[in-house]
């Protein structure tokens, strides 16, 4: 499996991403497009691609008169997205455990063990990326397009979550493992295993989001209930 390279708004993006969860960038910031190239010299392209993938996933809010202000991480909302992705991506275990095709199975094997040794590398952006087609192609061996539509579109919103994640120390081996008892269970077209592997893969009480939670500075932190 190739990777391909990032683009400048990626990278970009994924710099922005770390600043925002350091504190660095603290919630209500405004992200002016013309400083932002300047600092990172690029074009202002890039600058606007970058701020449009962080709104997308709630990061950043796109404000009147404003422009891109960076947001303050609603909790509640995050907690109740982990909830509904965990929901989501079981469902699509499941159905992938009865329906996906030989190819499709043998091709999910193929990707777990790319994962397995980016893993054992303590690669972890090119397992973010690999562990995402991994997940896309259980979402797609469930035959439904509009579970997989509706998994993708709150897996895209925390996405940046998820790779923050990858950060903590031994999580990478973890996952592996975690995307073994996934697979076992599909390949051996035990739907019930597979749903209760990958729920448990996401579900928010594990104690790693607990671990994620407490490194992100307090400032990030809005308790009460608001749009992101």
């Amino acid at each position: 499996m190739k990777h391909k390279k990032p683009t400048r708004g990626v990278k970009l993006r994924r710099q922005l991403e770390e600043e925002i969860f350091s504190g660095h960038l603290e919630p209500g910031v405004r992200l002016d497009e013309n400083a932002l190239a300047q600092r990172f010299e690029v074009s202002r392209t890039p600058v606007r691609e970058a701020l449009r993938q962080l709104a997308s996933c709630g990061l950043v809010e796109m404000r009147p008169h404003q422009g891109a202000v960076v947001a303050t991480i609603t909790l509640p909302s995050m907690i109740e997205m982990f909830e509904v992705m965990a929901e989501l991506e079981g469902l699509c275990a499941r159905l992938a455990a009865r329906r996906m095709t030989d190819h499709e199975r043998s091709n999910l094997v193929e990707i777990h063990e790319q994962c397995q040794q980016l893993a054992e590398n303590g690669d972890i952006e090119a397992y973010y990326t690999c562990n995402k087609i991994f997940h896309e192609a259980i979402y797609a061996g469930s035959h439904n397009q509009f579970l997989e539509e509706s998994t993708c579109a709150i897996r895209n919103r925390l996405s940046p979550y998820r790779r923050q994640q990858l950060n903590q120390s031994g999580r990478l081996s973890h996952s592996f493992k975690e995307h073994d008892k996934v697979v076992k269970a599909i390949l051996d077209l035990d739907d019930e295993a597979a749903a209760q592997a990958l729920s448990k893969h996401i579900n928010i009480q594990g104690n790693v989001f607990t671990d994620f939670i407490s490194t992100l500075p307090k400032s990030a932190f809005n308790q009460e209930r608001r749009a992101v």
